[in-house]
């Protein structure tokens, strides 16, 4: 699995199942993500690879806020619906 830091990815297990999220860093064989809203940049969440979708769409994390993240999910969930 090609995990990349800005990689937007939905979670296919636990409680955040369905939700966006971005991919900020990777921690031993974890990936670390965030969504700007229930988990901010500066305290993301570790997950399992195996409990991600990756999508093709990659975002820019350089000079990015919470606010700004929140924004660009919320306009990628509605492409995908």
């Amino acid at each position: 699995m090609n995990v990349s830091k800005g990689l937007i990815v939905m979670a296919t297990a636990g409680r955040d199942c369905g939700s966006l999220f971005v991919i900020t860093g990777n921690e031993n064989q974890y990936c670390l993500i965030a969504d700007g809203k229930s988990r901010k940049l500066s305290s993301p969440k570790r997950k399992n690879p195996k409990h991600l979708r990756l999508t093709e769409k990659c975002v820019d994390l350089n000079n990015m806020t919470d606010k700004k993240l929140k924004k660009i999910l919320s306009e990628y969930s509605d492409e995908l619906t």
